[in-house]
């Protein structure tokens, strides 16, 4: 997976709680097994005013100009403010497929479902968990000012606003360095690949029986 060192970005302000994965990506997505692909049908249903299908063509389909993601403005952003209890619902990890496939690098939020914030480390995603006060400031700030961005350093572990004030956020080390390291399971796993052959090595060697 890609690298997490620092992202700059305009902030998308998702605003509503308890965000949950059927929400994030609708069931009817969750036939496929790759990992891309699934960004044109985040929030799909809140995104659209149509009923939308695997493998459907959303270039077409009627936009709900309502929703913050197809409001201009909000253009392109990859750091997206959360509410309480986001991811919460079922363990899809297409769920965070979906954000990452659509360039979503940072979720904030007061609080998250644990399967979900777990998920988010292993796909490139970070997940900030800041005060409810905190994030209400942001919410204002953000929604007020047209074009509001963050500057988000993971190794730093700050959050810089565009005044210059810091806001510091707690991050697990493993998870850290799985995200500066671009590691997901697999990649964590094949640091140890000459561990792994000199074992398979060994044991066929010991009992070759075995491998026949």
């Amino acid at each position: 997976m890609t690298p997490f060192s620092v992202e700059q970005s305009i902030v998308i302000p998702l605003d509503r709680p308890n965000v949950d994965t059927d929400a994030i990506i609708p069931k009817q997505f969750l036939k496929s097994i790759s990992r891309s692909g699934f960004g044109s049908n985040l929030f799909d249903e809140w995104r659209y005013l149509d009923h939308g299908e695997p493998g459907q063509d959303c270039s077409h389909r009627p936009l709900n100009p309502d929703f913050v993601l197809n409001q201009p403005r909000y253009k392109g952003g990859s750091i997206l403010l959360g509410r309480e209890n986001f991811g919460c619902g079922s363990s899809r990890e297409h769920a965070v497929w979906a954000l990452e496939d659509f360039g979503v690098r940072v979720v904030i939020a007061p609080s998250f479902a644990d399967i979900f914030f777990n998920n988010t480390s292993k796909n490139g995603i970070l997940a900030i968990v800041l005060p409810e006060t905190v994030v209400n400031g942001l919410f204002d700030t953000v929604t007020q000012t047209e074009g509001y961005q963050l500057r988000v350093d993971l190794s730093a572990q700050q959050i810089t606003l565009p005044d210059g004030e810091i806001i510091a956020f707690e991050v697990d080390s493993f998870k850290k360095h799985s995200l500066l390291n671009g590691l997901d399971d697999i990649g964590l796993t094949l640091q140890y690949e000459a561990d792994i052959v000199a074992y398979e090595e060994k044991r066929q060697a010991e009992a070759p029986w075995l491998f026949n």
